[in-house]
């Protein structure tokens, strides 16, 4: 090599020097925009492949139900196990059947992802006891309740590979995610509270999540509609019922209006600062008996939402929801039908907004020919959501029908927990109790 050359570097200048650097940082760039672009090809691969259902109305269903878990607002197998089997809890496998509805093959088969279970027992007079005008007479509901709690528990623990014990929103949707069916407990009526804001605050430690206000008798919180109407007592929810309402608020137990009167559910959308449930009722508009929600309460619903009030953790003053029940004597008159039973969801739709229906189907706590025609038992869930989407309803509304609705029902209770963090446990006492001095001062 010329000496001349040595030294000398092998590529000219031009070829590069600064131009280097802008060549790898294009590079860099395309390899970014090309690795972006990729990531956005996957996804919407991953999408489409997730958001890609069946068109077929019940392989649509069956696809929804594995998606979102389905919650069903009010079942009595509990009271069945009692009745039957006098609380033993051996003398039958829910594996294997059931006792009218329910069994684990069948809640299997139906994609069920949650239960509110129905801690429910007789009102004193139909269980045999001389109920007093102001409901002081010593009865064994409590105890009764109490046993009630008991076999509930009982029966999720015996099967823990099918079912788990669930208290909030966050525990059904992750029960659904393990492939195990979520059980939560209702109280159905105050009868069972004793006249007691500290047995009240003990269901809810047991795991409590509602209480329904009154079953078909009048209680000392508040007044039922009856199975055929009864002259009202309170006119609504009595005084110490505000209480008792106020203090469901504070301790997260949902406020249920099924089987109370009309003045009742209005009190109970006025006084409740949490979401109200009604665990399982249909429509007047569609049938007309007095067990079923009267329009007003729907037409109030929806104006709630129009409003659209939300507290600082965003829940919303009015809002409620309504499970439509399968006991068939509130579905139609003469033999029901799963055509039927959707009427009644339209119409809840319709009137309240579909963010604002459920199911509750009662199953276990109606006799076996009692059910829709097509709608007999647990199983059957996927056949009433194949009926929705053929009259319309979208994947999300179906979404929220099924559970969706309830689990914002479930959250927005726990939020108002949350807001009454600092308030004290309410010391009221029912102002008729002749078991206590009468120097208290806060009695109502």
């Amino acid at each position: 090599m010329p000496a001349s050359a040595e030294g000398q570097p092998l590529l000219p200048q031009s070829e590069r020097g600064p131009d280097r650097p802008r060549i790898t940082r294009t590079r860099a760039v395309l390899t970014v925009l090309a690795c972006v672009l990729l990531a956005i090809i996957v996804f919407g691969l991953a999408t489409q492949k997730r958001t890609s259902l069946p068109d077929d109305p019940l392989e649509r269903a069956h696809a929804l139900l594995r998606r979102s878990p389905l919650v069903d607002t009010h079942i009595d197998t509990p009271i069945a196990i009692r009745e039957w089997h006098a609380l033993n809890l051996s003398a039958i496998d829910l594996r294997r059947h059931g006792i009218k509805h329910v069994d684990i093959p069948r809640l299997r088969a139906g994609g069920a992802g949650g239960v509110f279970w129905s801690v429910y027992v007789d009102c004193p007079g139909t269980a045999g006891f001389n109920e007093s005008a102001d409901f002081t007479t010593p009865s064994f509901r409590v105890r009764d309740t109490l046993e009630q709690i008991d076999i509930t528990r009982q029966m999720i623990d015996a099967y823990p590979d099918d079912f788990v014990f669930a208290d909030s929103a966050t525990d059904i949707r992750r029960a659904h995610a393990a492939g195990r069916i979520a059980g939560l407990m209702g109280i159905e009526g105050a009868h069972q509270l004793g006249q007691s804001l500290g047995v009240l605050r003990q269901y809810r430690a047991l795991g409590v999540r509602y209480m329904t206000l009154t079953h078909s008798c009048h209680n000392a919180v508040a007044d039922s509609c009856g199975y055929q109407g009864l002259p009202p007592l309170h006119h609504g929810i009595s005084a110490f019922g505000r209480e008792v309402v106020r203090e469901m608020n504070r301790i997260g137990m949902i406020v249920d209006a099924s089987h109370t009167s009309l003045e009742t559910a209005h009190d109970a959308l006025s006084l409740s600062r949490a979401p109200v449930l009604f665990s399982h009722s249909n429509a007047q508009v569609v049938y007309n008996v007095s067990r079923n929600v009267n329009s007003s309460i729907f037409e109030r619903i929806r104006r709630a939402d129009e409003l659209g009030d939300r507290s600082e953790t965003g829940v919303l003053a009015g809002d409620a929801v309504v499970s439509t029940t399968a006991a068939g004597y509130f579905v139609a008159n003469g033999t029901a039908t799963l055509a039927d039973l959707a009427d009644h969801i339209d119409a809840v739709g319709r009137l309240a907004g579909r963010s604002h229906v459920g199911i509750g189907s009662d199953f276990d706590g109606v006799p076996l020919n009692k059910t829709p025609r097509g709608f007999e038992d647990v199983s059957k869930y996927p056949e009433l959501v194949a009926e929705m989407i053929r009259r319309g309803w979208s994947d999300d509304e179906i979404a929220g029908l099924i559970g969706g609705n309830v689990l914002r029902v479930l959250d927005a209770a726990d939020s108002v927990q949350r807001e009454m963090a600092d308030e004290r446990p309410s010391a009221v006492l029912y102002a008729k109790r002749r078991d206590l001095p009468k120097s208290h001062p806060r009695e109502v």
